[in-house]
């Protein structure tokens, strides 16, 4: 969330951040309503240093033992206006706050404007292997040797899941574990093992309510949410904390399935890994001091780029366009991973700088050496999300015999298999 003080004395600013962002916001409307607050607040002082003025009066009167009638009937009046105003004021501050939790995060200045297709390639890195035959998708290599199920989900659950079988299933494992290994022993950060489950007030900490409620699975008795990300709890661990500046920059990497029903998004990839309501992730997520919040952004992506580069993978890193960020975003890279068989980039990876966004709507602080708090700032990433990286190792490490070779990094994992057949 913003700073209101930010809004009120930079609405132009605001209003583009809304327009670059292509959010539906009513910002005329908390203008208007900013403007009423304070009026009601002017009028609200006025009547207030006007009845402590005149009850200092009243009480002059009645030890010179003097009629006060007159005065006391008139500030009933006064009185009743003031819990009038008061609770107009409630009402309308009220309100300021609900479209205030609606305003995006405001781009940073190396952002692109645009949407989409303005998206702007910062480097690549590998080359695609040529192969001497045709490289099938994914579902139908999957299919052929028994890992991959995309017919019994459908019975069991509904579409867009998937049932990992076999050494499908030892093969997602060995990836998940190989990630979690590379960030914890190598990157610095610590594992943590979150609820999959969280609050409406976790889910508004990071940004996904009120606006993607929608997109979201909810538990309706208790008003709880499946995870998106793992973003989501591990961003709350530090939720109303003061952190130690001495302890930044805190890293942390977790596992875990993501649910998302994805409302917008029916009809679109049905086939295979790329579009599921359930699949599982490696996050990274940090707490830092805002004045190095960027470089860590640019070493959080680094963390990300080697997972790819030790499973050789070709990769593309893209700096996001304003239409294409997310609402609590002010930058964010994603990585790409090339995909031969059905010949597209996979978004595996989305890295990002919330600057103090997440923290103000979460208050997650620091404590400076002077004694100060202030907002950190927070960033998380993919390292990797599994459905999307999978397609890629299926579809580039597929052998002419239709047999799935496993890529060195993960021979550790697999118990001996380096082929799949």
């Amino acid at each position: 969330m913003l700073d209101l003080r930010f809004v009120r004395a930079n609405p132009d600013i605001v209003r583009e951040a809304i327009a670059n962002k292509n959010e539906r916001v009513e910002f005329d409307a908390y203008t208007t309503l900013d403007e009423r607050r304070r009026a009601l607040l002017k009028e609200a002082e006025t009547l207030k240093n006007q009845r402590n003025t005149v009850s200092s009066e009243i009480a002059q009167l009645k030890r010179d033992k003097q009629e006060a009638t007159e005065k006391i009937g008139a500030m009933r009046g006064v009185s009743s206006r003031i819990k009038e105003l008061d609770g107009d004021l409630s009402t309308v501050e009220a309100d300021i706050q609900e479209i205030l939790r609606r305003i995006p995060n405001i781009p940073h200045e190396s952002v692109p404007i645009g949407d989409e297709s303005d998206n702007e390639e910062i480097r690549r890195w590998g080359e695609t292997p040529e192969a001497d035959f045709e490289r099938k998708p994914h579902w139908e290599i999957g299919e052929a040797l028994g890992i991959l199920d995309f017919q019994r989900p459908g019975k069991i659950t509904g579409s867009n899941y998937t049932l990992f079988t076999g050494y499908g299933a030892r093969l997602e494992r060995a990836l998940i574990q190989f990630m979690l290994d590379l960030h914890t022993e190598k990157h610095g950060y610590t594992e943590v093992s979150p609820p999959f489950v969280v609050n409406r007030d976790s889910m508004f900490g990071t940004g996904q309510l009120p606006k993607m409620e929608d997109d979201m699975y909810r538990i309706n008795e208790d008003d709880l949410f499946l995870i998106p990300t793992a973003e989501v709890p591990v961003t709350n661990i530090h939720r109303d904390e003061i952190i130690p500046e001495e302890e930044l920059p805190v890293r942390y990497t977790a596992y875990s399935p993501c649910f998302r029903r994805e409302a917008g998004s029916y009809g679109r990839d049905t086939r295979g890994l790329t579009r599921l309501h359930q699949f599982d992730k490696v996050e990274m997520v940090k707490f830092v001091h805002p004045d190095v919040s960027y470089d860590e952004l640019e070493t959080l992506v680094q963390d990300a780029e080697e997972v790819l580069q030790l499973l050789n993978l070709p990769y593309r890193v893209l700096n996001l366009a304003s239409g294409d960020l997310s609402f609590a975003a002010a930058k964010c890279y994603d990585l790409e991973a090339w995909a031969p068989g059905i010949e597209r980039w996979q978004e595996v990876s989305s890295c990002s700088n919330f600057d103090d966004f997440q923290a103000r709507r979460a208050d997650i602080r620091f404590r400076a050496k002077s004694g100060k708090s202030q907002l950190v700032h927070t960033l998380n990433g993919s390292g990797l999300g599994l459905p999307r990286t999978l397609i890629c190792i299926i579809e580039q490490y597929q052998t002419a015999e239709g047999k799935l070779r496993i890529p060195d990094v993960l021979l550790p994992y697999m118990g001996g298999v380096k082929i799949i057949e």
